[in-house]
Parts: structure tokens; sequence; C-alpha cells
């Protein structure tokens, strides 16, 4: 978890390697819809362009779909849960898989003018045109809003680990291994 432009996605294929799991990016799930122009991607588009969330029916029957699969064992979560139903959503699916979360890590980066520049120079690189600053601006309210809540719920259950977020991203990624590694040995 984190703020947008705090490294999430980059970070989350890294662990997934490290833990020999799934990489379960929303995002990345919605963007093919977008580029399929799916009924899903057309959808998803107008709330994504506007800077919010798909609505939660969507995204958790997606969720649902992709931790039943037998490469999900072991996963990594980036971008879901993003909102209270959706944790509740998420422990229902894991009970059902008898499965549990080992660990949720927030990558903790304090400068919301740092994560804006983040954002808009991936914006340059990667040509995504929902990466406009007035958009990017309103994510980090809508994140702040929404999203931030929910770590106070991980924290109180035990799972939330914190990692700097600010650095190269191969210093972030070995405080994130560290951090997980210290959490669940066996990971």
């Amino acid at each position: 978890m984190g703020p947008p432009g705090a490294g999430k996605g980059t970070q989350a294929v890294a662990l997934s390697e490290h833990i020999g799991g799934a990489h379960i990016s929303t995002g990345d799930i919605f963007r093919a819809n977008v580029a399929n122009e799916t009924e899903l991607g057309k959808t998803a588009k107008k709330y994504m362009d506007a800077g919010q969330y798909v609505p939660d029916e969507v995204t958790n029957a997606m969720v649902r779909d992709r931790l039943a699969e037998p490469d999900a064992a072991a996963f990594v979560l980036d971008g879901y849960p993003r909102t209270a139903e959706q944790v509740t959503v998420l422990d229902d699916i894991l009970a059902g898989l008898g499965a549990s979360l080992d660990v949720v890590l927030e990558l903790v980066v304090a400068d919301r003018e740092e994560l804006i520049q983040r954002m808009l120079k991936r914006a340059e690189t990667s040509g995504r045109a929902d990466d406009t600053e007035d958009v990017i601006r309103h994510r980090q309210d809508v994140y702040a809003s929404e999203t931030a809540v929910l770590l106070p719920i991980y924290r109180e259950r035990g799972l939330l680990v914190e990692v700097d977020g600010v650095g190269t991203i191969d210093e972030v990624q070995g405080r994130i291994f560290a951090a997980l590694d210290a959490a669940v040995p066996q990971a």
C-alpha cells in the first residue's frame, strides 16, 4: 500500500518474484481492458480518466477470479484493497480459499510534491494519458480520504509493516525484502 507514485507497481513485480508468487495488479487488469476496448474497459476508463477508482463490484469480481487461479497460492496484491468495503470482501475471498494475508507493506513517502513529480515523470516516459497533473493531484486526495484509512485496520491486525519509499528503486527494494523477510521468515 501507499499513495500514488510511491512505487507500488514497480516494487510489487520484484516482490512477487522474491516470494515466487503471482503479481496481481488491478491497474494492469484495467489498462488491458481499456486497450482492448472491452465493456469493462470502457466503464473503467471513465473512472480512471477522472482519477477515480473503478467501482468495487467490478474490481472485487476480478480479484476473486484472479486469486482462485492456481498460480496465486502465493501472491502480491498491487492496487487492492483500496476501500474499507474491499477489505471485507478480500477477507471473505481469502477465507473461502483457506488463505490469509501474511503482511501488508506500506511504502511511506511523506512529501506529496515528490509523489506528484514522480508521476509526472512517469507520464512523460510512458505516455499515459491519464497522468495529468490535475488527475494526479486528485488521486492523491482520493488516496488520503479513501485508502489511507485502511492502514489502521491492518495495523490493528498486526499485519502492517512500514517501509521508507524514498530512494533508488534498488534501495527501496532492499528495504522491502528485509522487512518482508523479518515479518514472514519463511518468505
